[in-house]
C-alpha cells in the first residue's frame, strides 16, 4: 500500500482506560488484540465492503477494520447508527460537525467517506512531516483521523491529544491483529 505497511507501525496498543471498556485485565497490544477478536464476528458482516473500499483507496483493509473496531466496535456501540453523543455517524464515526454525512451507517458509501477522510489526513501528515518514515506518517494520519492534523505535533507524542491518548496506537494494534486474521 502506498501509505505504509500497517504491520510495521510501532504500537504500544490500548491504554488502561481503553481496555476497561471491555473490563480487560491487560493493557497494550494484548488488550487491542483481545478487543479486535471480540469484534471479529460482527466485522465479518462488512469484510467484503472493507476489502473493496481498501482496494479503491489504496488503504490496507486491516486498517479500516481497526478503525471500525475502535470507533464503533463493528457497530455494536452505536444507537441507530449514531455514536459520540449523536455527533458521529456510522461504523467509522464520521463527525457531522465537520462533514456532510454520506450513506447509511453500515454502507459502502459510508466506508468510502470515512476512508477518504483517513487518506486526506495521511496526506496532510505526509506534507507536515516529510522526514518521517511512511509508517510514522501512517500512524500520524491515524491520530489525525481522530483529532485533526493540527493536534499532531511530534511522533513521540502522536497520541497526546487523541481520545484516550492511545488512538493511533490502539487502532494500529487492532489493525495488525486483523491483518494476521484475514483482512
Amino acid at each position: 500500500m502506498s501509505y505504509g505497511d500497517i504491520g510495521r507501525v510501532e504500537t504500544s496498543g490500548a491504554s488502561w482506560e481503553t481496555s476497561q471498556q471491555d473490563r480487560l485485565s491487560v493493557t497494550g497490544v494484548a488488550a487491542s488484540h483481545q478487543m479486535a477478536q471480540i469484534d471479529v464476528g460482527r466485522m465479518a458482516t462488512y469484510k467484503t465492503m472493507i476489502q473493496r473500499v481498501g482496494s479503491r483507496f489504496g488503504i490496507d483493509p486491516a486498517l479500516i477494520a481497526g478503525i471500525i473496531s475502535r470507533e464503533s466496535r463493528a457497530g455494536n456501540a452505536l444507537q441507530n447508527g449514531w455514536g459520540d453523543h449523536g455527533n458521529a455517524w456510522g461504523l467509522m464515526q464520521v463527525d457531522k460537525r465537520h462533514h456532510a454525512i454520506q450513506g447509511d451507517w453500515n454502507s459502502e458509501e459510508h466506508l468510502s467517506q470515512g476512508t477518504d477522510i483517513l487518506v486526506y489526513f495521511i496526506k496532510r501528515i505526509q506534507n507536515k512531516f516529510p522526514s518521517w518514515t511512511r509508517e510514522q506518517q501512517l500512524k500520524g494520519g491515524i491520530a489525525a483521523y481522530n483529532m485533526g492534523d493540527g493536534s499532531v505535533h511530534s511522533y513521540q507524542d502522536v497520541d497526546a491529544q487523541t481520545t484516550g491518548r492511545d488512538y493511533s496506537n490502539d487502532v494500529a494494534a487492532r489493525a495488525q491483529w486483523y491483518k494476521r486474521n484475514g483482512y
